[in-house]
């Protein structure tokens, strides 16, 4: 029988999971499996399995995705924007995916500044959108113009951002980091939200094109409960 991998995952098929499975993966193609590597648990949250007591013991907010890290004493973390910080703080020893705080603070900084910034709007607005275009049991018209125009908003943002780059942060045209891995995995489902096309927004058009040609977001977001 093989040994636990050194991170356990609970997940489910959502954007918030994709971003550590994203993450995951390409610390794994970076570093290799002997460095890193993870086991996944899926967590069936239309059975409010994340509600269950010895859940709740592990996230108290009774959210997905949370992480247990066996090579840290079992340290548990939850919330996305965390869990990214903490395996690039402790797993991305060259800082291929994010930026030194004392060697590069300004970065360092900025690349926090999105993932707040992702964590505060494109997520949250991008759920909300979701839900009032797609699953509310009766149509409120001022809900769903007022998120989906929020959410086009977000992307504008985004737009400005991107203009003249390829990454969220970082010299020059900037560097794939967590940040990107953080609000891209949103913002690529756009359709589902109910914003039917980038067109509007090149910039971030073509942001996403070059996420979702990575073969660890790839491998990541395809991730699936076995049968």
């Amino acid at each position: 029988m093989s040994s636990p991998k050194p991170i356990l995952l609970y997940t489910w098929k959502t954007p918030n999971g994709h971003k550590v499975q994203v993450f995951l993966e390409e610390l794994k193609a970076a570093y290799g499996t002997d460095v890193i590597d993870y086991d996944v648990e899926f967590i069936d949250i239309s059975k409010n399995i994340q509600k269950e007591d010895w859940f709740i013991k592990l996230n108290p907010n009774g959210r997905i995705p949370v992480i247990v890290d066996r090579k840290r004493d079992n340290f548990v973390v939850f919330e996305t924007g965390a869990i990214l910080g903490y395996l690039q703080q402790y797993y991305d020893t060259e800082n291929k995916f994010g930026f030194d705080v004392t060697k590069e603070p300004n970065y360092f900084s900025e690349t926090v500044q999105w993932i707040f910034f992702a964590h505060g709007g494109v997520g949250p607005m991008q759920g909300q959108a979701a839900h009032f275009n797609k699953f509310a049991p009766e149509q409120i018209p001022y809900a769903q113009k007022r998120f989906t125009a929020e959410v086009k908003r977000l992307y504008g943002v985004l737009d400005i951002r991107l203009a003249g780059r390829d990454w969220l942060v970082g010299p020059g045209r900037g560097k794939y980091s967590i940040a990107d891995i953080n609000a891209v995995t949103w913002v690529r489902i756009h359709a589902f939200t109910g914003v039917e096309t980038l067109e509007e927004w090149p910039n971030v058009k073509a942001w996403v094109a070059r996420a979702n040609e990575r073969p660890a977001l790839q491998a990541g977001v395809s991730l699936e409960p076995k049968a």
